[in-house]
């Protein structure tokens, strides 16, 4: 923790007080309770899932797709935390799947429903059969899901925004803004929370978790240098989702507040601390070619090839922010989690629209990115989307 908390330009963790402050409630909640958490072997799904586990429920499930990372995460919590008396049990399953629905049909009985599962990345936007998964993960699977809680009787079910997701630019945050409002149409019928949260650093395929595959395969390191962002270690990431899991109110989306603690830094400053922690120099090339050609050598004179460079591809946001002006905060309940009051809302007309023309273009096999689009802007008018033909997978 503390050499990434250095990297990201902090001394102490956002939450401990918190945390620290709430322990007793949250140790006496989670150990009478009986917990599912979706998508739990991604990064943030597995430090929702360590901080759940240490605290010793009487149930604790975990869905993924990813069969390996399920593994690792196994393995993790046994080599740091061992063993608890309550049901631990993992799955490897795709929650848009039949047998998905056969697991919840045979079992389903949870107080606690976490969704951390997600397509994340804006680059998922280059191509319309992508991006239709993105909507199928990021909307449809949630409002699936909370369909399946609202059956079975679950307490609460939570789900992961994003910080993309106030006043959005690219397709990524649209679609967890539609999320939002396909979760508010369920929240007549189960209490449902959320959080929007800050880039977590070092999470699978992050530009920072590229940073350690390039030193590992001895290749650039590549860096915009106009872009700054939030970060959260993935242990905080895992705190906020637990706590608004825990103690949010119906609708309540919790985010970090910004302070001294919580700081914009640009992916090349991080890159920069990274190689000199690493006890490398980093040296600055003037374009791709000669960054992969010093790749070969440059490492022997203790130094790093690196480019830093403008961003011009669709989807980047300026700046980051947890929320837009016209949404209700409750800055006072807790020192550093901020959190946006929600009053019921949502046009049902709209969201029934949405859902029955996307599901018509995957019966029917064809649809093209100007088609999505369209659908977006009818539940956003305000999206600003901006289409410049260059997408990330495009750069070294």
């Amino acid at each position: 923790m503390s050499s990434i908390l250095k990297l990201i330009g902090r001394e102490k963790e956002l939450f401990r007080e918190d945390i620290t402050s709430s322990e007793n409630e949250l140790k006496n909640i989670v150990s009478n309770s009986k917990f599912l958490v979706i998508g739990g072997a991604g990064s943030i799904g597995q430090a929702v899932t360590k901080e759940i586990f240490k605290r010793k429920p009487k149930k604790l499930h975990i869905v993924d797709i990813s069969e390996n990372n399920m593994v690792e995460l196994v393995r993790d919590i046994r080599s740091s935390f061992g063993y608890i008396d309550g049901d631990f049990k993992t799955y490897a399953l795709d929650i848009g799947s039949l047998e998905y629905d056969a697991f919840i049909q045979n079992d389903g009985k949870y107080d606690y429903v976490l969704n951390l599962s997600a397509l994340k990345h804006v680059r998922s936007e280059k191509d319309p059969f992508t991006l239709m998964r993105m909507i199928e993960t990021n909307i449809f699977n949630t409002d699936k899901t909370i369909k399946q809680s609202i059956a079975n009787g679950t307490k609460k079910y939570f789900c992961v925004s994003t910080d993309k997701a106030a006043n959005p630019v690219n397709m990524m945050g649209a679609s967890k803004r539609i999320m939002e409002m396909f979760v508010h149409r369920n929240s007549q019928e189960i209490d449902v929370s959320m959080a929007r949260f800050a880039n977590v650093a070092f999470s699978d395929g992050s530009l920072l978790h590229g940073f350690n595959q390039r030193i590992q395969k001895r290749q650039p390191i590549v860096a915009p240098n106009d872009i700054k962002r939030y970060f959260v270690t993935p242990q905080e990431s895992g705190e906020l989702c637990l706590m608004s899991c825990i103690f949010g109110e119906n609708r309540d989306i919790f985010f970090p507040k910004l302070s001294e603690s919580l700081n914009l830094i640009s992916f090349a400053d991080i890159a920069v601390k990274y190689l000199q922690n690493l006890g490398y120099e980093p040296y600055l090339c003037k374009d791709e070619d000669e960054a992969r050609e010093l790749a070969k050598t440059l490492q022997e004179e203790g130094k790093w090839p690196c480019l830093f460079t403008a961003s011009d591809t669709t989807g980047e946001k300026d700046f980051e922010e947890f929320f837009t002006d016209a949404e209700t905060l409750d800055m006072k309940r807790f020192k550093n989690l901020g959190i946006i009051k929600n009053e019921l809302e949502f046009n049902a007309d709209k969201l029934e629209s949405f859902e029955k023309t996307i599901k018509a273009y995957l019966e029917n096999l064809s649809w093209n990115k100007e088609d999505i689009v369209r659908e977006f802007f009818k539940l956003l008018p305000d999206f600003a989307h901006k289409e410049t033909g260059k997408y990330l997978d495009g750069k070294m």
